[in-house]
């Protein structure tokens, strides 16, 4: 069944405001028959959706007639209703009903069998349960989408990246095709944003629901990232992993290879430590003349192995801890992305520094929080049970670094911010170009002030410019030191015109907060209503349609305080919002 058609489903875009709009039109005006139409089949479909959400929350409609296990939970669910708005489900149901062995008591469903290929969890599943009853999507619950750093704007962290790929785990195997499409414009918004290592989720299950879209723009943002081979094969299919290296050969034209007889032997002291072979693994270094360090292989051991391997290993030879891979981390780095403590306290011992930080400024703190979820952190455990691991690793992190605040080497600036500082200059890039669309006379004036016209534009991981953008492209003429400073100098002019718009234009800046939220403008051409599929541009109109009332709106609000601040406007913009800013346009008046 074809669900993308369903009318119910349409209410997931629908917001509070269009239904009380509606409502208030209906009993305050006399319209004719064709506007009370629209309005009454809104209201009933709204009634429609409240209703079917009672056999959800409220404890005295319980009439569910099958359980679905989630991490233990059991779920009543209506197989009627999963299986109107589901074919998985229908499927699933039928088969039931024509086995000639029927079990007594309510049929079980277990979430891992159903979902196999990945993780489904119970929030997760919660929320896609009430976008199948009422038709409309929940936000996302804090506990689950959000890390414990309180520096992270959990835009693109792991536990929101995590979170939509359960949703999008679930709404592919139940064949819901509108929520596919929902999920999929959440995912490519993060994809920018996000750390290498954390697009790997999104790139999984694109390639198991062969979701190209997504696929495609997942091996663009890795082919040309510095994240190594061993983690691509570890982590990714080996279809997709050959997939990233065919690329990457013609990305970098056959440069940077490493010798194929020292990369067979590195391979071969990987395959041991994975057999937990330590024998094996001396036997090699001996005749390899390779050593563990040239090997990385204190970084793959506490990345992979068993915490048992790695102490063993660490008795081999002692670890030059401040090596970094080609993401910048050191061991204990990598540890604390892997979050075992074991291996943690092993590093700590043998003097790994906690405050070291990564190119990009991240200790293993703040890796170790910015992979968290609140809900992990915050688990209570009884007494006698053991202890959450999660939070075991950031307390003994931060003990470390209570004890040794200083210690550690302070990265030198020419690699800082290899990947944050582009990241960070892509969302304002992004933020920048959106607000000249929505408001240019206002985003042309915000520039002005912040003199971001005498900087140069920055091309980002988006550019035309190749198949997988220029984002690190320098002139060959200048010093990386030279262009560094050129970036942060744009960074910096881009950040004031968002400051200044801010203060000057609140609502605008409130209407672009809520529309880089909504992520319709990550959808591929997604300024063009007449591109994409046809479910891809029913929900661009409607979403544009929503959004050209918020801008006049805004702009509406705008104009009148800054009139009220004695500031003309015109019909495209605000007026001057710096005294002296625009003398000239001030000489016309009388």
């Amino acid at each position: 069944m074809d669900n993308g058609d369903e009318p119910s489903s349409s209410l997931s875009f629908c917001s509070s405001s269009n239904l009380s709009n509606g409502s208030n039109n209906h009993s305050t005006s006399n319209s004719t028959g064709s506007e009370v139409g629209p309005n009454i089949d809104f209201l009933s479909l709204s009634k429609l959706s409240s209703s079917l959400e009672k056999l959800l929350i409220d404890p005295d409609v319980n009439y569910n007639d099958t359980e679905i296990v989630v991490e233990g939970i059991s779920v009543g669910i209506h197989r009627c209703i999963l299986a109107s708005r589901s074919q998985f489900f229908h499927e699933l149901f039928k088969k039931e009903n024509d086995s000639t062995s029927k079990a007594c008591g309510k049929p079980k469903y277990i979430m891992s069998d159903l979902v196999p290929y990945g993780r489904v969890g119970y929030e997760a599943f919660t929320v896609i349960l009430h976008y199948i009853y009422t038709g409309k999507l929940k936000p996302s619950p804090v506990e689950v989408s959000s890390c414990v750093d309180n520096g992270c704007g959990h835009t693109a962290c792991r536990p929101a990246i995590n979170y939509a790929v359960e949703l999008m785990y679930a709404s592919a195997t139940f064949q819901m095709k509108e929520l596919v499409l929902l999920v999929q414009r959440r995912l490519l918004n993060f994809i920018d944003k996000a750390l290498v290592e954390d697009v790997i989720p999104i790139l999984n299950v694109a390639f198991h629901f062969q979701l190209s879209q997504l696929h495609s723009y997942c091996v663009q943002r890795i082919v040309p990232s510095d994240l190594d081979e061993v983690t691509i094969e570890k982590e990714l299919p080996p279809e997709v992993s050959s997939e990233i290296k065919s690329h990457r050969l013609k990305y970098n034209d056959g440069d940077g290879e490493l010798d194929p007889i020292k990369e067979k032997r590195i391979s071969r002291i990987h395959r041991a430590l994975d057999s937990d072979d330590l024998e094996l693994v001396e036997l090699l270094l001996k005749e390899s003349g390779v050593t563990l360090d040239d090997a990385y292989a204190f970084h793959y051991a506490a990345a992979y192995c068993d915490p048992k391997v790695v102490k063993e290993i660490l008795g081999i030879s002692k670890p030059v801890l401040s090596l970094r891979n080609s993401r910048g981390y050191t061991v204990l780095h990598v540890a604390a992305r892997r979050k075992e403590p074991s291996i943690i306290m092993a590093l700590l011992d043998m003097g790994a520094c906690a405050s070291e930080t990564t190119f990009d400024g991240r200790n293993a703190v703040t890796l170790c929080r910015r992979l968290t979820r609140l809900k992990d952190y915050n688990e209570r455990t009884n007494r006698g049970e053991e202890s959450n691991k999660d939070r075991i690793c950031i307390n003994v992190l931060e003990r470390q670094m209570q004890r040794n605040p200083t210690g550690g080497s302070i990265l030198i600036q020419n690699e800082v911010t290899a990947e944050g500082l582009h990241m960070e200059l892509c969302y304002y890039e992004n933020r920048v170009a959106f607000a000249r669309v929505l408001f240019p006379a206002e985003a042309k004036l915000a520039m002005n002030i912040a003199n971001a016209d005498s900087t140069s534009e920055f091309a980002g991981l988006s550019s035309s410019k190749g198949s997988y953008g220029n984002l690190m492209e320098v002139d060959l003429n200048e010093t990386f030191k030279v262009h560094t400073e050129k970036l942060k100098a744009r960074l910096e002019a881009l950040k004031k015109t968002v400051a200044t718009g801010r203060h000057y234009f609140p609502h605008c800046s409130e209407v672009i907060d809520k529309f880089l939220e909504d992520d319709i403008i990550d959808m591929p051409d997604g300024f063009f209503l007449d591109k994409g599929t046809q479910e891809e541009q029913e929900i661009k109109k409607m979403r544009f349609m929503e959004l050209k009332e918020d801008v006049q709106i805004a702009f509406d609000k705008d104009k009148a305080e800054n009139n009220r601040a004695n500031f003309s406007s015109s019909s495209s913009c605000s007026s001057s919002v710096k005294e002296g800013a625009i003398c000239k346009v001030r000489k016309r008046m009388p």
